[in-house]
């Protein structure tokens, strides 16, 4: 735990940043292979009717009412706090679930803790999952802070977020990822509640997921490039600096999103896998659910429609899922577990080195 008030300050401040960047700039990069590598086959006689499409579909025991989730974005300061609220009351509505951001401010500033508390303003939101970094367990965080930021926002689940190019641009940056896995792997088989393992934008590779195979995973979250680039977000905070320069050096950096999220699929054993990184419309969603996906998530989309308030990013929600219901009719697909029978194609290049191409 801190011992002043400084370093609640700069999280504050970093927070503060990190959303202005996000919302006035672009921060988006165009990942080298992206959703255009998945090819569905177009059903002419779909043997249905739109309305027999049901894109219900069951994560971490919730039935959500559409595959989408609420991306892990932000907390901590008043904006942010009035734009979760935002995003709960719309996910809410729309009857699915939220990833909060991170949630580590809270153990340095507790009185931050409204700014996570979404169920207060949102009582019927299906599914809420904490998060915090993986790192901060290198930094003295265990598991009675890890416990206690999961009861502090009534919870179902968290998530650890992996984010070591992040940290590596970011000035302040927590970089010592020595003996992670390990950690990660013990607590997860030492909380009461589902804990998930997530990147923030620069993918999972089958050798990081190997290394927490032994873990009690509920889900992992692929996050790979092709959406908001976090080391470019932490670059524009510091303009005309080195930091500048690394921020946009590494922007792109990492594994495709398509690529990610196979890697989850085939490494993650009975773990569900969340789609993210780049998914901007439901059929983005629905080819990902095709390749192996359980759910989506999206964030920066649904950040800027929340900037304009509930029933903004209630519509941006809404939409998505009208997507999704199109492109399962235009699939033959009735419901969400339908999709993995879909006939589909996956671009050579997308294809991890290890994987077993005989699935696709």
């Amino acid at each position: 735990m801190p011992p002043n008030d400084q370093p609640d300050i700069a999280t504050s401040t970093r927070k503060d940043d990190h959303l202005r960047i996000a919302l006035e700039t672009p921060v988006e990069v165009a990942a080298p292979i992206g959703f255009d590598a998945v090819r569905l086959w177009h059903e002419a006689l779909p043997e249905m009717a739109l309305s027999d499409v049901d894109p219900r579909v069951t994560f971490l025991g919730k039935e959500l009412a559409f595959p989408l989730m609420v991306g892990s974005m932000t907390g901590g300061t008043a904006k942010a706090g009035q734009l979760n609220q935002v995003l709960a009351k719309a996910a809410a509505r729309a009857g699915i679930g939220m990833f909060l951001g991170s949630q580590r401010v809270i153990l340095e500033k507790p009185d931050t803790r409204g700014t996570f508390a979404v169920r207060d303003v949102a009582p019927d939101l299906r599914l809420l999952v904490g998060n915090i970094g993986a790192v901060q367990l290198n930094y003295g965080v265990g598991l009675p802070q890890i416990e206690r930021l999961v009861a502090s926002v009534n919870a179902d689940a968290l998530v650890f977020h992996l984010n070591p190019a992040q940290e590596a641009v970011q000035p302040e940056g927590d970089t010592d990822f020595r003996g992670l896995a390990q950690k990660l792997v013990d607590i997860s088989h030492a909380v009461s509640f589902p804990v998930g393992l997530k990147e923030v934008g620069n993918g999972l590779s089958g050798r990081s997921l190997q290394r927490v195979r032994a873990g009690r995973w509920a889900f992992v979250e692929s996050a790979g490039a092709g959406g908001t680039s976090w080391t470019l977000i932490e670059g524009r905070r510091r303009p005309g600096t080195d930091t500048e320069g690394l921020g946009d050096l590494f922007a792109g950096w990492g594994i495709p999103s398509v690529t990610s999220i196979l890697s989850c699929v085939e490494h993650a054993g009975d773990a569900a896998v969340v789609a993210s990184g780049g998914i901007r419309t439901g059929i983005d969603c629905v080819k990902a659910l095709c390749i192996g996906a359980s759910v989506t998530a999206m964030a920066l989309p649904l950040l800027v429609a929340a900037d304009k308030g509930v029933d903004a990013a209630y519509d941006a929600m809404m939409f998505y899922r009208d997507a999704v219901v199109r492109a399962m009719f235009l699939v033959g697909a009735r419901t969400v577990a339908d999709l993995r029978s879909v006939p589909r194609r996956v671009h050579p290049d997308a294809l991890p080195s290890n994987f077993v191409r005989r699935r696709f």
